[in-house]
């Protein structure tokens, strides 16, 4: 009965660790594109409304309207005095 048990217990060890060996690459599959600018981007869902693909101050002010839209002083009401 014991040589039963422990002959199992190998076979699901011996399972489990085959198991690990099995797992698929999680490349991306492609060829990265190099880098470019972020303002160079072209149209996608999540471009803001108006956005034109090139147009770095239309992006810059942009990152400075998300900026200030997350600044906790510049949204809190003023100290009443």
């Amino acid at each position: 009965m014991n040589k039963a048990l422990m002959t199992s217990m190998a076979a699901v060890v011996a399972a489990l660790g085959l198991a690990a060996c099995g797992e698929k690459p999680q490349a991306a599959g492609t060829t990265p594109k190099g880098d470019t600018k972020s303002w160079e981007s072209g149209a996608t869902a999540y471009a803001a409304d108006g956005y034109k693909a090139g147009d770095q101050a239309g992006w810059e002010q942009q990152l400075r309207q998300r900026a200030q839209n997350q600044n906790d002083f510049a949204r809190a009401p003023a100290k009443p005095q």
